[in-house]
């Protein structure tokens, strides 16, 4: 059986202790997709990113039985071409967490405390006191989705002695939530968000879920944070929410368009804080996508249980 990855650059370590532990396995490690592409013919398996698949590729790898995909979005990815050759798709969700939860409490901490204004005032020799200085303790914070990384931004809030509501598709309990709901009920709770994280998938169920009138139900203090995807809600309504303002200020990761053109308003609006995708960027990324990696590698060849993150090729997560 032959393993093809696409991933740049897999540390050596990782290398040599999956040839270590799966002797009868081939593996070859290229340095991206225009690498790995001559290979697909004879790939088993293939782990990717997901955005360097295409339909072409797929038609080539005509032994391809299982694709792992080292992210957690693979919206962009041919789904309906892998589910006609009944490839199975699994990913690294869940490995996102501790990089994504440090990312929202430091920019809900960042907004509150005035960071902007103090790095201007440093960088023009300026000793200004009077700058607003808000808490985060004790405030609520709602979220849309529940996933991991939902979760462990809820746990860290608790250190902050925050309330955590959750919304999801199911409303289903989950760890570190105060209470959780569908997302039909998203409205009613709105009015209660001090803190708005939004950590939700793109899927046709998603997309541009949030209007206007969701943020003109927020408290006018309230700061929305989005780290899920760009389409959850169009540039359009997050500008008249913050230039309004209903809402105090807008920390934005994702965009509809990525990278954001140079010319986009986000930059210069003073109510947003643009950073371009980097919630989930840790050094621990690789190795961890490994590991899930190597554990399900691990139940594919012995048969002993399904794997991790089996991936609904009709729904897209």
């Amino acid at each position: 059986m032959k393993i093809v990855s696409a991933i740049k650059r897999v540390p050596e370590e990782i290398q040599n202790r999956l040839k270590d532990r799966f002797p009868e396995t081939e593996f070859l490690f290229c340095h991206g997709i225009d690498e790995a592409e001559a290979h697909l013919p004879e790939a088993e398996v293939f782990v990717t990113y997901g955005e360097d698949l295409t339909p072409d590729r797929i038609e080539k790898a005509v032994q391809l039985k299982w694709i792992m995909v080292l992210s957690a979005g693979m919206d962009k990815m041919p789904f309906a071409e892998i589910d006609e050759r009944g490839v199975v798709v699994t990913n690294v969700r869940g490995i996102h967490a501790k990089p994504m939860a440090e990312y929202a409490l430091s920019m809900f901490l960042q907004v509150s405390r005035q960071a902007k204004t103090l790095i201007e005032q440093e960088n023009q020799h300026q000793w200004n006191r009077r700058p607003t200085m808000n808490e985060i303790s004790g405030n609520t914070m709602v979220f849309l989705g529940t996933g991991a990384i939902a979760q462990e931004t809820a746990r860290l809030a608790k250190a902050f002695h925050m309330k955590t509501i959750g919304f999801s598709k199911t409303g289903k309990d989950k760890p570190h939530f105060d209470e959780t709901y569908t997302q039909d009920r998203l409205d009613e709770f709105l009015p209660y968000g001090d803190f708005v994280t939004a950590v939700l998938p793109s899927t046709v169920e998603t997309k541009y879920i949030l209007n206007i009138d969701h943020f003109k139900a927020m408290p006018d203090h309230a700061i929305f944070l989005n780290m899920g995807r760009g389409d959850l809600v169009s540039s359009e309504v997050l500008l008249e929410a913050v230039r309004h303002p209903h809402i105090h200020h807008a920390v934005l990761d994702v965009f509809e368009q990525e990278p954001l053109p140079e010319d986009h308003p986000f930059w210069d609006e003073e109510r947003v804080t643009v950073t371009p995708h980097i919630s989930g960027i840790s050094p621990h990324y690789v190795p961890r996508g490994f590991e899930v990696f190597e554990e399900n590698l691990e139940l594919y060849l012995n048969g002993n249980g399904e794997m991790k993150n089996i991936i609904d090729l009709k729904r897209g997560y």
